[in-house]
This record gives C-alpha cells, structure tokens and sequence, in this order.
C-alpha cells in the first residue's frame, strides 16, 4: 500500500495515527505530495483524488481511496478486528456520529480559518480568500472545543469508554489547533487532560516522532 500525504499535515495524521494503532506501518510506503507547491491541485494528482484533498490510500490493485474517516475504516477491518471504528451497531454509530462533529465543529472548521483568515498555503496556492469567513470558522472552532470538553467531561474517550475513530479525529483537530495558534481556552481543562493523556499513547507518540523528522520539501 502506498499513502500520499504531507508529513506534518493534521488530516495525514489522523491516517498515521490510525496506522500506528493497528500496527501497519511496515505494510505502507509514504509518498510526500508537497502541499506549499500545490502539488494536490495538479492535474496529476486529480486523477488519483479528484478533490484535491491528502491524504489518500493507493491499494497494490491500483484503487485510490480518499477521505480519512474511508481510509481508517479499511485499515480497521483488514484483520477483522475494527477496534477504532466500532464492532456492534450501536459502536459504529456512535463513533461515527462523534467522528464527523469533531469534523465539523473542530478540524474542518479549523482549516477554513487557516484557509481564509491567515496566509494559509500561501498565494499560490490560496488563491481566493474570505477572511470573513475564516474568522467565523475560528469562533466556530473555540464553540468545539467547548463542545468537547463538555464530552470529556462525562467520560473519558471521545466517544464512550475506548479509544476510537473519534479520538483520533479530534486529536487531529488540535494538531491543526497548535499548527495557527489557536489555543484550547483554559476553561476546557477536560479537554486539555484528555488531549495531555493523548500524547502518552504510543500511536501518537509515534506519529510525533515521524513529523519531526520529516523531510519537509520547501
């Protein structure tokens, strides 16, 4: 299997952090796309994600998949034992319903604020903003946080009492929260115990290692 992502990106992490927990790294071969050149948006890489979005999963049978939630769930089944995104129904919706509002309220919101509200990707690559916008998703992303406090409040995995999917893309969010400066509010220190926890597991620590020692093109 081949990943084509951005080392240090916080949506390739999710995939990373995924492959770390299930034990697949020896099994991937990581191809970096360099995001500051807008290798994404090139013709050549449309056609393996049309878009234009990393990371995405190349399997030896020449399938591409995309989407970080599609990618975890075929690393997770592949040897039958789905511990990250659910094994009964009522796991894998909630899971997946904790998993996608930690996209829209914290991750994806994020990255419209980095988008449009901050130099971004630079001006070849963004080449139309709304700081606007961006600033709106900001707010949108502090109310997340806020949000998921008030979770982790109630209990101690983002999604009922183990670790999942939803951790991860959560984890993913405040990865993105670090890389624009935007703290989590010292009031949310349920969330900030939660994500102190995060760091200890080897999955992340793992994925940490890898980042700072990628050789980052530009």
């Amino acid at each position: 299997m081949r990943i084509h992502d951005w080392p240090t990106g916080p949506y390739p992490a999710r995939v990373r952090i995924a492959l770390a927990e299930k034990n697949l790294q020896s099994q991937v071969e990581f191809v970096t796309v360099d995001l500051r050149k807008g290798e994404h948006k090139k013709p050549e890489f449309l056609v393996k994600n049309y878009s234009g979005t990393l990371p995405v999963l190349e399997l030896d049978d020449g399938t591409f998949i995309a989407e970080c939630t599609a990618i975890t769930e075929y690393l997770d089944a592949l040897d039958g034992t789905p511990v990250l995104t659910g094994r009964t129904p009522r796991e894998k919706g909630v899971i997946h319903m904790m998993s996608k509002r930690a996209e829209l309220e914290l991750l994806d919101a994020i990255s419209v604020y980095f988008h449009h509200a901050t130099p971004g990707l630079g001006p070849d690559v963004e080449i139309y903003q709304n700081a606007e916008w961006g600033l709106r998703q900001r707010d949108k992303a502090i109310r997340g946080m806020h949000y998921f406090d008030g979770v982790l409040r109630r209990q101690r995995f983002v999604a009922g009492d183990d670790f999942s999917m939803a951790d991860i893309t959560v984890i993913g969010g405040l990865i993105f929260a670090q890389i624009v400066k935007l703290p989590v509010p010292v009031e949310c220190d349920a969330l900030g115990a939660w994500h102190e926890r995060m760091q200890d597991r080897p999955s992340v620590q793992n994925w940490a290692a890898m980042s700072e020692s990628a050789e980052v093109p530009g």
